[in-house]
């Protein structure tokens, strides 16, 4: 270890003679380096030849010239550095420099925080010499290449943050020298390689040490498990092997979340009494919950989200009425959901109560509706029946509740309002049934309305108004009827619209295009008739100049959406913040209905489109010239319909189209094969007044079939070809065989040659 540490390149000595022989040579070189060399020149004692005043600099900042030269230093190397830490100047009192504490009594260096300076580039190794340093944060810059391996150096170090950076490599073992850290953080980089064998043993004093966000493998180290000062450890986000271990310490926190660590989980009753936080989301964790897990009597937040876990939940296993959040999501458990999750549900401080993507059974515990801090309840895909407790009103303080793909049946409760503060009510995919009770609209702060894919019937209630906080509704495949009311215009932050795959009836509405923030307009499947509305096109900035998150990739689809809904604890631990994101295809689907007469000029005007969909409706006359405006539309369908006249050549400008469909129409005319149209194979079939320009053959009127038709054809009439064909070819044997014994010569054939044989 010695060879080692002499070995280190050492800037400068603490002798005087040689502080004295630096500074010269650092201020000789200082004049030709801007900004700072009228500072340093003011510095110089004319009188004295040359010579440094070190009792004027000292004097005139209140701090060790030695250390200030090395901050300068520091300074200079870094990119872009001037305007954040302009402070640092020869004539400005240390009290201003930003970011630096010093003792009074030796005016050397104790403290550095530099976090969120926008500093960039490598960190010089003049800092090693800032040894009387006891804090040291560098967090939330773009500081990168590796960490100096001589900071060994900074014996006094207690807090040393590098988080939020961009440092690679490995973590120097020359830092096993820093025997009085109580903080390490390096999460958040770019760090590989083994977590070093000595991080458990180096520092004794160590309590908070966070890893997390790099790419460290292989085993948690032994000695960490029995680091007695340890109180916070977050390795989460790296590629760990191994079991989680038992620690033998009193842990307040662990986050050891997305790794690749697997085993059971363990009991932790060294922290039984000091626990609040377990983060052991995303692994492969196995084996079912053990119920010590509830002995664990501070425990605040627990996750074991997207495991590997499985078994039914133990009647034993009641948590302390200190627990805020509990995330069981994304396993393989199985059975009832307990009657009991908490101790006197009455006065549980249960936040989050997340048990979806499991395996869950039976109905849906009416004890639940006692937890009466509850904000957050996702038990969505699971095999729950039953119906929704009608007591569910009862939880006021609720802000979402998703139910989502279970078997749920009954009607949507009524006094369901009484969760006033609701701003997400997810159940779609159940088999829900019965009306929408117009007393909905007392839920004033709803966003997300989602009840597609059950068996509810009525009309939209006009009093639905009064949800004008609605940004996600989905009514889509149920059995709702009736022409569109006013009430949708109210909902003026609307995104996305989905009525698809109901029985609607009536003309579309003039004010159909009218909203601001809309993405997606699915009303396809329905009985809507009339004239597609002309004008208004020009209200939605999304429409026209798309949107800048990522939309769904591959061929796109009105139907395809994802929305992710987010809480996340506030710092008080009292409330949830509530968030979601919602990822779909900006586009519009009117198909399937009974519309007729031309498409509106403005709609294919609508350059910010991705999708496109007007097939299997009445319409006719040319298709507008304005379709070159959609330059970033991928998916366009305007089959099935009546649409005449040429087709237009500046289809093939769009270049992200890659769904295009103009089949069984009535366009005529000759497709020129240099426009690039071969490319959608089956799109102009059914058109016959149209033609393909062929090379040897003049035109040729023969075209493929429909796009997703053959493959169609394939499935459905390919396995009937040959039942056709294994029943004739049976049928045909059988009277073969038949008329063959019912021959008197073929009798008499067949016996001569038995009695030969014989």
């Amino acid at each position: 270890m010695a060879e080692t540490w002499g070995s280190v390149f050492e800037p400068c000595r603490t002798s005087h003679l040689l502080k004295v022989s630096f500074f010269l040579l650092f201020f000789l070189f200082f004049p030709f380096l801007n900004p700072f060399s009228s500072a340093f020149a003011a510095s110089f004692d004319g009188k004295s030849k040359g010579v440094v005043n070190l009792e004027a600099v000292n004097g005139s900042t209140g701090l060790d010239p030695n250390d200030m030269a090395m901050l300068l230093l520091f300074k200079l190397q870094l990119q872009d550095s001037s305007q954040s830490l302009s402070s640092w100047d020869v004539n400005v009192p240390v009290s201003n420099w930003t970011g630096v504490t010093r003792s009074n009594q030796t005016g050397r260096v104790t403290g550095l925080n530099l976090s969120r300076f926008n500093l960039s580039g490598q960190v010089h190794t003049c800092l090693c010499n800032l040894t009387f340093l006891e804090t040291l944060v560098l967090s939330h810059n773009s500081l990168n290449s590796s960490i100096p391996s001589c900071l060994w150096k900074l014996w006094s170090l207690r807090t040393f943050d590098l988080s939020y950076n961009l440092f690679a490599g490995e973590i120097p073992n020359t830092f096993a020298s820093i025997s009085q850290l109580i903080e390490l953080d390096l999460s958040h980089n770019m760090l590989s390689g083994e977590i070093p064998m000595w991080i458990g043993n180096f520092s004794m004093t160590l309590e908070n040490l966070n890893l997390g966000f790099n790419s460290f493998h292989g085993d948690i180290p032994k000695s960490l498990l029995n680091l007695m000062s340890l109180k916070y450890l977050d390795l989460s986000h790296n590629n760990l092997i191994g079991n989680v271990g038992d620690f033998c310490q009193a842990l307040v926190s662990l986050n050891l979340e997305s790794n690749l660590l697997s085993g059971t989980l363990p009991c932790l009753y060294a922290s039984r009494e000091s626990l609040t936080v377990l983060n052991l989301a995303n692994n492969s964790i196995l084996g079912g919950i053990p119920t010590c897990i509830s002995s664990l009597g501070s425990l605040t937040q627990l996750n074991l989200s997207h495991n590997e876990l499985r078994y039914g939940i133990s009647p034993r296993l009641v948590f302390s009425e200190k627990l805020c959040v509990l995330d069981l999501s994304y396993n393989e458990l199985s059975g009832k959901i307990p009657s009991r999750i908490v101790e006197a549900s009455e006065k549980s401080g249960l936040l989050l109560l997340d048990l979806s993507n499991n395996q869950f059974s039976g109905d849906i515990p009416v004890t639940i509706t006692e937890l009466k801090s509850l904000q957050a309840l996702f038990l969505s895909y699971n095999l729950l029946v039953g119906e929704i407790p009608e007591r569910i009103g009862n939880l006021t303080y609720l802000q979402v509740i998703d139910l989502s793909h279970n078997l749920l049946t009954g009607s949507i409760p009524v006094n369901i309002v009484g969760c006033f503060q609701l701003l997400a009510l997810i159940l779609n995919n159940n088999n829900l049934s019965g009306e929408i009770q117009p007393v909905l609209d007392a839920l004033d702060s709803l966003k997300i309305f989602d009840i597609g894919n059950n068996m509810i019937s009525g009309e939209i209630p006009l009093t639905l108004a009064g949800c004008k906080s609605l940004e996600v509704v989905d009514l889509s495949s149920n059995n709702l009827s009736g022409s569109l009311n006013d009430a949708i215009t109210k909902w003026s932050n609307l995104k996305f619209l989905s009525l698809a795959r109901n029985k609607f009836s009536g003309s579309l509405p003039s004010w159909l295009f009218t909203f601001q923030a809309i993405h997606t307009l699915d009303f396809s499947g329905n009985k809507f008739s009339g004239y597609i509305p002309d004008g208004n096109f020009n209200t939605s900035p999304n429409f026209y100049n798309g949107d800048a998150r990522k939309t769904i990739p591959a061929v796109p689809s009105i139907s395809a959406r994802r929305l992710d809904v987010k809480l996340s604890l506030v710092a008080d631990e009292t409330s949830l913040s509530f968030n979601y994101n919602l990822t779909t295809t900006i586009g519009i689907d009117l198909s399937d209905n009974l519309l007729h007469g031309e498409i509106p000029e403005g709609l294919l005007g609508l350059n910010g489109l991705e999708y496109l969909n007007l097939s299997y409706n009445f319409l006719d006359g040319p298709v507008p010239g304005s379709l070159e405006k959609l330059q970033k539309l991928k998916a366009l369908d305007l089959s099935h319909n009546s649409l005449s006249g040429h087709i237009p050549e500046n289809i093939t400008v769009l270049g992200n189209l890659t769904v295009l469909n103009l089949s069984y129409n009535c366009f005529s005319g000759v497709i020129p094969t240099k426009q690039g149209y071969s490319k959608f194979p089956g799109a102009f079939a059914g058109n016959p007044n149209l033609c393909m320009e062929s090379s040897g053959n003049g035109c040729q009127k023969t075209f493929p079939v429909e796009p997703g038709k053959k493959f169609k054809e394939e499935m459905e009439e390919g396995p009937l070809s040959v039942w056709v064909y294994c029943i004739s070819a049976l049928v045909s044997f059988y009277v073969g065989v038949v008329a063959l014994f019912c021959s008197s010569r073929a009798r008499n054939y067949i016996l001569q040659t038995k009695s030969l044989a014989d």
